[in-house]
């Protein structure tokens, strides 16, 4: 059984803030992927991406939302074996707030080195680690 990809990282924002960040489409293409042009946090819901000509264009849908607490969104690759689920959890901590990220199903995609789960762990440390954080340092000055 595959062990799935968990993140945690502490934002200096509060949650509404925070969750503002995950589901407003700008400031995702702000932080998140700036090929993001269409976005909206309900159930079903097909990302919008523009064809930036890279192989491995995304096929995402919403999967779960709780408003202010959880998102969570499939992550496909158009044309390629596998599919796998990225969920944001949020959690006030007095006025700042925890993610917790968790991505489930990473070894369902080929053994190509692009789908390596070391590349997607380096990812989300930069996403959410660097992009996000100073995205919401950036955004409350």
């Amino acid at each position: 059984m595959e062990t799935p990809f968990e993140f945690e990282q502490v934002y200096d924002a509060p949650i509404q803030k925070v969750w503002q960040a995950l589901t407003n489409e700008n400031e995702m293409s702000a932080w998140y992927f700036p090929q993001l042009v269409k976005f909206k946090p309900v159930v079903g819901f097909e990302f919008v991406f523009s064809n930036d000509g890279s192989p491995y264009q995304k096929e995402w849908r919403v999967t779960k939302v709780e408003d202010g607490r959880v998102l969570a969104h499939s992550w496909i690759y158009k044309g390629y074996p596998g599919s796998s689920e990225v969920t944001f959890e949020l959690f006030k901590e007095e006025d700042r707030t925890r993610l917790k990220l968790t991505h489930t199903g990473l070894a369902s995609f080929p053994g190509d080195p692009h789908f390596a789960r070391i590349r997607f762990e380096g990812g989300w440390r930069q996403i959410l680690g660097s992009n996000l954080k100073n995205h919401l340092t950036k955004h409350s000055q």
